[in-house]
């Protein structure tokens, strides 16, 4: 099979057996189960989890997302080439050290594929929970134009680009657009305060006000254990964004649990230890590619302004992207993942035919076809 054909780009066409239409995001796709088939699994699986609870699988894509746009590559590559099995082989690895350092539990169930988690449903908060141990990005360009104040956060005078801050910053923005909060824009992605959560708990998704602080924990508690274990490999943990839900326990008690990927190069950045040393910086995350698209069109307004969106997804969809750059994308993302794990990534020559291989013949979950 052709490169481009080892590339898993559309997964919302799976023949998973569901009653609910199947949401598609810009790298995952869900699909809810049946009552009937959640139920069954949770019994004949032990998932520990109360019986009502409902499931469904995760399938995850190799598509290539950067600036809220979608983007391919020459010969009709649609994806990176290992990318959704390099995230998911990270974010497994992460929560497991979670598991094992008694921090808070997470969505997912079950592996039963590279590209697939079976997953609880969850009541996210609606907090894109962001934590910085570096400035850079957007806190550096506002603070290079004058800005003091980030999040709701005083930063001190004096700070030089990429250095590491005088202690771990959480910064905040929201999940979706979210309407009615006071002095909170009705746009995704907009940067709030510590204040503002507390003064509106309930509209961002927290069941307790004391909740709060517990996001807070968590994250950092989270941030600390992939940071400590990216430093042993000589890499440097930069910033990273969590996201937060509930669950009902067996006893019907909520619990605040991590969802999503965690400590991934699409959530996180990651420099090289060595070279940060020395100075500079060789990014190990989606930063790169974020920075070869600046660097690669001409006119890089284009990309960052907002309202420039229209013109930015017409830059995505014309333009075939070298094959060499979309391959360093894949070698970043395997090369990371290998680090993390210890093991070889998998890299199945047709991961659609056998995704619903395993879920026909291990899960019975796969319709007639």
């Amino acid at each position: 099979m052709s490169l481009a054909d080892s590339v898993l780009a559309v997964n919302n066409d799976l023949p998973i057996r569901t009653d609910k239409p199947v949401h598609s995001g810009k790298v995952r796709s869900v699909y809810w189960l049946t009552d009937a088939d959640s139920r069954r699994l949770i019994r004949d699986k032990g998932y520990d989890v109360p019986e009502d609870t409902p499931l469904a699988i995760m399938v995850i894509s190799d598509r290539i997302s950067a600036f809220d746009c979608i983007f391919h590559g020459e010969g009709n590559l649609q994806g990176i080439p290992g990318k959704g099995a390099a995230l998911n082989a990270i974010s497994n690895h992460w929560f497991g050290l979670f598991a094992e350092n008694g921090l808070a539990d997470s969505h997912i169930l079950d592996i039963p594929h590279p590209f697939v988690w079976i997953v609880q449903k969850a009541r996210p908060i609606k907090v894109e929970a962001i934590c910085r141990q570096y400035i850079t990005g957007s806190m550096w360009r506002a603070y290079s134009k004058g800005e003091r104040v980030f999040c709701g956060i005083t930063l001190p005078e004096g700070l030089s680009k990429d250095q590491k801050l005088p202690e771990l910053l959480i910064t905040p923005s929201t999940k979706g657009i979210l309407t009615g909060i006071p002095g909170v824009p009705a746009q995704d992605d907009v940067n709030i305060s510590r204040s503002d959560i507390e003064a509106n708990y309930q509209a961002f998704g927290f069941e307790k006000p004391q909740d709060i602080d517990l996001y807070e924990v968590l994250l950092k508690q989270g941030f600390k254990v992939i940071s400590d274990s990216l430093a042993k490999l000589d890499q440097v943990f930069v910033d990273t964004k969590f996201e937060f839900g509930y669950v009902n326990d067996k006893d019907g008690n909520a619990k605040l649990i991590y969802m999503d990927e965690v400590g991934t190069p699409d959530s996180s950045r990651i420099w090289d230890g060595a070279a940060y040393r020395e100075g500079k910086i060789v990014e190990n995350s989606k930063e790169g590619f974020r920075q070869f698209l600046l660097n690669h069109f001409d006119d890089a307004d284009i990309l960052l302004n907002k309202d420039r969106m229209p013109e930015r997804e017409a830059l995505a969809r014309d333009n075939d992207l070298p094959l060499e750059a979309m391959m360093s994308v894949s070698r970043t993302y395997i090369g990371v993942a290998e680090k993390v794990t210890g093991a070889t990534i998998p890299l199945p020559a047709n991961p659609k035919a056998d995704i619903i291989k395993v879920l026909c013949e291990q899960y019975d979950l796969i319709e007639s076809i």
